[in-house]
């Protein structure tokens, strides 16, 4: 497997990434591709796509040994299913499968043509092994089975987020940030009311407390 690009966003760490991709829309973030693949014609005619699927590589949880159960964050990580049955991480192979929105293609004169897309689920500086078009006629199922993801799919927090912490971020990512909160950042395990979190997030670090189903953000830092 060869690597031929990496995804460059608001993400310095893990923590706080939305579980899924498309859950938080305005992230985005800028796909550069390595040397050997920028080539111009290789992107001819992805502009004709609205969304792309990503195919990239769990870079942060590489390991040498697997579970054949692990604990889905959305079921309170207590309840164990089957990794094949979720989208967890920890895989026997560490890849990941992302749908994302294309909004743009640059031709640049340091990188050749970037992607930017949104939408996005991958840390900073991702490596993606592959990019192929989401096709709608075959790529949707409108009447397939969620499983236990069904139950949790409109699971969020409501965000307190007093407006002289929130003009510290620049007002092009206000709204995204509000969405990573939102989807409750947390460890799953983790319900103490009194433990300040902390994410990052476009340089800043956005420090919070969760109480039953709200988010209060105590500070922005920078």
């Amino acid at each position: 497997m060869k690597i031929i690009a990496h995804i460059y966003n608001d993400f310095p760490e893990k923590f706080g990434i939305p579980r899924q991709s498309g859950l938080v829309k305005g992230l985005t973030g800028t796909i550069i591709f390595e040397k050997e693949y920028r080539v111009r014609e290789a992107l001819e005619g992805i502009e004709d796509f609205s969304h792309l699927w990503l195919i990239w590589q769990f870079s942060e949880n590489l390991r040498d040994n697997w579970s054949p159960t692990v604990r889905p964050p959305r079921l309170g990580g207590e309840k164990r299913k089957g990794v094949f049955a979720t989208r967890s991480p920890f895989r026997p192979n560490p890849i990941g499968l992302s749908c994302v929105k294309l909004e743009d293609v640059r031709h640049t004169d340091k990188y050749g043509t970037v992607l930017i897309v949104s939408g996005i689920d991958l840390m900073n500086g991702t490596p993606i092994y592959d990019i192929k078009p989401y096709i709608a006629y075959c790529d949707s199922v409108p009447e397939a089975s969620e499983g236990f993801a069904r139950d949790v799919k409109d699971y969020e927090l409501k965000v307190n987020f007093d407006d002289c912490l929130l003009k510290k971020i620049p007002e092009d990512k206000q709204k995204a940030l509000i969405g990573i909160l939102k989807q409750d950042p947390r460890p799953a395990y983790h319900n103490d009311s009194e433990r300040i979190y902390g994410v990052k997030f476009a340089d800043f670090d956005i420090k919070f407390k969760v109480d039953k189903d709200v988010l209060t953000v105590v500070d922005v830092l920078n």
